[in-house]
């Protein structure tokens, strides 16, 4: 795997930066979110596991945890949360009746959308105000923050 070749101090400033201007976005988006969202807006948690489930219909609690660095009793506990709620719906494996596979209900699938469509919508009305130069920026950015991310997730190291 190639290294920067940049030196250690950029590197560090970069880095600061990102650790203060990532939770600022996302604390930004989540409030705009949740100021225009016609339910009340699940935590964070919540959200991030009804993703995972949409994402991955089928996965297991141990499996979600790991995707979602969470440990299994604490997705297990927001299962219970989620299925009393009508947002989850846990199947029995065909194979193996101990195991409880998870599905997103259709509740669930169109309040993610919803939620998506808010995010979306509030993203672009901020990056239209952005010089043509911050678009050019950003969109060459996406793609360094993706391997970021997928360097920084420890189930895909």
């Amino acid at each position: 795997m190639p290294g920067s070749s940049a030196p250690r101090r950029d590197v560090d400033s970069v880095a600061s930066a990102l650790a203060d201007a990532l939770p600022a976005l996302h604390r930004a988006l989540d409030r705009l979110v949740a100021r225009d969202y016609a339910h009340p807006k699940p935590p964070e948690g919540r959200l991030n596991l009804l993703r995972h489930v949409a994402e991955h219909p089928g996965a297991t609690v141990r499996e979600a945890a790991e995707a979602l660095l969470m440990k299994p009793n604490n997705v297990s506990a927001l299962v219970s949360q989620l299925t009393e709620e009508g947002l989850l719906e846990r199947r029995q494996d065909s194979a193996d009746k101990r195991v409880a596979r998870l599905y997103p209900t259709a509740v669930a699938r169109r309040r993610l959308g919803e939620v998506r469509a808010l995010q979306v919508s509030h993203l672009t009305e901020a990056l239209l105000s952005l010089t043509e130069g911050e678009m050019d920026a950003l969109g060459s950015a996406l793609g360094a923050l993706h391997s970021l991310t997928h360097r920084l997730h420890p189930a895909t190291r």
